[in-house]
């Protein structure tokens, strides 16, 4: 945390410009206590994200994020602040759950302030938004490529009576905000996140990466350098690899919306899938990411017997290389060298791959969802129900 923290007078290289109030705190504390003022602030985070899943998740939520957090974030959780905008979009998701938008909307907003990658998720919100309140045009179960047109403009002559005011609110926010940092300088506040990202290579833990370690096999040699704050793999292939997954990404976002839109998808199960995406065909894999989806799947009830030695594998198998295998050495530029390093990289990773492709096309019912608590008085505390063409609320039906 310390390395992301800049000089006053400049804004975060990496990230955007509104982190300065979560690495700001600390510096309340002598200096040489830093990390532990920035630890037990982050360990608050953790108790609140807890609470959260205790209160409105499925039974045995919170346990399962608890479990999921020390097999695959022990050794992170507490160092990075990742878990912030990772505990605003479940706040997002548990607020669009029970239909209150603006709620939703205001906390994916800090949450894309605070990190990028929840910008993702805002095409996932609003078309929710439009289903649950009954402004958009929900297409037959039976689409084909004939009705596809029909059932296009059936959607687009919808769009009048589409919700835009929550929309609204939510660029407000990032415009201010971000407004007022770029007052500052408009290059930290606006691009370094975006160029800084786009410019970096192939991380050597980054589903990309094994692809490349195989290209070895066929002479295209490969070097490892530090750079951008992380180890990363060279490789004449790189470019190539990295806009491949790229194009892969972009494809299974627009299936995902799309899936969306035909109402095969929740927001809750649209998002997992959009954030799964992109970690499996990012450039990057750093062991925080892990953090961005457990308090999700936690949330979605993703604890069953499938469940919980995949994705308990993927945090174990994360562990095991960082920390363990990353401070085996006196200098992490040699832990890629040591044998096995590739190998548990490339399992990890397939693993990823594994689950990214069965939670898109629900192999082994994956993305099945574990009923949400109880209503309280008068409160709608179940998701949208993703199969009902009259988008009656799952709550209301399963109490008939």
């Amino acid at each position: 945390t310390t390395s992301a923290f800049p000089p006053f007078h400049m804004l975060p290289l990496e990230y955007p410009p509104l982190t300065l109030l979560i690495f700001s705190p600390a510096l309340l504390a002598p200096f040489l206590y830093y990390q532990v003022a920035f630890a037990l602030f982050i360990a608050l985070v953790s108790v609140l994200a807890y609470s959260l899943l205790l209160h409105y998740a499925p039974r045995g939520a919170a346990l399962a994020f608890a479990l999921y957090m020390l097999i695959g974030a022990w050794a992170t959780a507490e160092g990075r602040f990742d878990l912030i905008p990772a505990g605003l979009t479940l706040l997002c998701v548990i607020a669009a759950d029970r239909k209150h938008w603006t709620s939703a909307y205001i906390a994916l907003a800090f949450a894309t302030l605070l990190k990028i990658y929840p910008l993702l998720l805002l095409p996932a919100l609003f078309i929710a938004e439009q289903q649950g309140s009954l402004r958009i045009y929900l297409p037959r179960k039976s689409l084909t490529l004939k009705t596809l047109p029909t059932e296009l403009w059936h959607t687009l002559r919808s769009i009048r009576r589409w919700h835009w005011t929550n929309s609204l609110i939510f660029f407000a926010i990032l415009i201010a905000i971000t407004g007022l940092f770029a007052l500052i300088d408009f290059r930290g506040a606006v691009l370094s996140q975006f160029t800084y990202f786009s410019n970096r290579p192939v991380q050597v833990e980054a589903t990309a990466s094994t692809l490349l370690w195989i290209g070895t096999l066929f002479g295209f040699p490969v070097h490892i350098t530090f750079s951008y704050g992380s180890f990363n793999i060279i490789s004449a292939l790189g470019h190539r690899i990295a806009l491949l997954f790229e194009i892969l990404l972009i494809l299974g976002y627009i299936y995902v919306i799309w899936q969306q839109w035909r109402g095969k998808f929740d927001l809750v199960q649209a998002s997992i899938a959009v954030l799964l995406l992109f970690i499996a065909t990012s450039k990057v894999f750093s062991p925080q990411y892990l953090m961005w989806l457990i308090p999700l799947l936690a949330y979605s009830g993703a604890f069953n017997r499938f469940w919980l030695p995949l994705w308990g594998s993927i945090c174990l198998i994360t562990t095991i290389i960082y920390p363990y295998i990353y401070t085996s050495v006196s200098n992490g530029m040699l832990a890629p060298s040591l044998p096995s390093f590739i190998e548990l990289v490339a399992l990890r990773n397939a693993l990823i791959v594994l689950v990214t492709l069965a939670y898109l096309f629900n192999w082994f019912h994956l993305r099945k969802r574990k009923p949400l608590p109880l209503p309280l008085a008068g409160k709608e505390t179940r998701p949208l129900s993703i199969e009902d063409n009259q988008y009656i609320n799952s709550n209301v039906r399963a109490s008939k």
